[in-house]
């Protein structure tokens, strides 16, 4: 049995999965993997809202912690090293329980995905063209090529349009590498954790507050001499991009509190529309309810 707790950011998905944890029996139990592509990397805490060490109740946790700020996250690279993590929990006879809000990472994992090559010479060519042109030429090829894909992808992401691009050189077609809702594991039970929307928006304003006024600033600072600005992926994530452009001078704190919230609220929205399509999950509103009630349906559900 492997229990998956997944929906928007800042819906209690995190508390909620110590707590079914303590109901299952704890350490000697229960291991947790995250399926979170930020809380990856080493340092980025307070941001990522990654639940310190201290709280963990002596619980492993996987896949948080794994990558240096100079390396790029990916779903092909996750899916390998999440999928053996969850193959040692099982083979120590315990459980594991997927916690996180990245659908793309959350489906790397559990459900039947297939990640194309790379050609480093195709590679090197789009790069090429986006230095000199930037990203339009890419996106009109991606558009004629593969409307599902140009449709999808987000364009203000160079790094996912080039990959993109990139796998439709390579295969021909990029939205069918990627079948939605098709298992890879037969016995997940897995639940979509929301809230309602305006609940939802008071979370995320409270703890961008509390992110703020709890260090994030010192905590990018220290970040940037690792090469946060450079990086490929962690310099681009919410609230590391705002907090930069605080400490470069470009925005006041107050506004970046603004941003950071606006940002996340956009998050959010993706990830209901992500899960919320998916006829596979338990939905399971917390709006209401205490953690301990949820946890209890949880178990009732994956009949524990």
């Amino acid at each position: 049995m492997i229990i998956a707790l997944v929906g928007p950011t800042a819906t209690g998905k995190t508390a909620l999965s110590i707590e079914v944890a303590e109901l299952l029996g704890g350490p000697s139990e229960v291991e947790i993997i995250s399926a979170d592509a930020m809380q990856l990397y080493r340092g980025m805490d307070i941001g990522t809202a990654k639940l310190p060490a201290s709280q963990r109740r002596g619980i492993v946790h996987h896949q948080l912690d794994v990558l240096d700020i100079n390396e790029a996250a990916s779903v092909a690279a996750y899916q390998r090293s999440a999928r053996a993590d969850l193959h040692g929990i099982v083979s120590r006879g315990k459980i594991p329980i997927v916690v996180g809000g990245s659908g793309l990472y959350v489906a790397g994992l559990l459900d039947e995905l297939e990640f194309p090559g790379h050609d480093p010479h195709i590679r090197a060519d789009l790069e090429e063209i986006v230095r000199r042109k930037g990203l339009q030429p890419l996106l009109m090829e991606l558009a004629e090529k593969d409307p599902e894909a140009y449709a999808a992808v987000d364009h203000r992401n160079p790094r996912r349009v080039i990959r993109a691009v990139e796998v439709v050189r390579l295969a021909g077609r990029y939205s069918p590498r990627f079948p939605r809702h098709t298992a890879h594991y037969p016995d997940v039970c897995a639940f979509y954790v929301t809230r309602t929307a305006d609940v939802l928006a008071d979370s995320i304003a409270r703890r961008t507050e509390a992110m703020m006024t709890g260090g994030l600033l010192e905590e990018t600072a220290a970040l940037l001499h690792q090469g946060l600005r450079e990086s490929p992926t962690a310099g681009s994530a919410t609230g590391y991009r705002q907090a930069i452009a605080v400490l470069d001078g470009r925005l006041s704190a107050a506004d970046a509190v603004v941003d950071i919230a606006q940002a996340t609220r956009r998050l959010a929205k993706k990830q209901r529309t992500w899960f919320g399509a998916d006829p596979r999950l338990h939905h399971l509103d917390l709006t209401d309810i205490s953690m301990h009630d949820a946890a209890q349906h949880v178990m009732e559900a994956a009949g524990k």
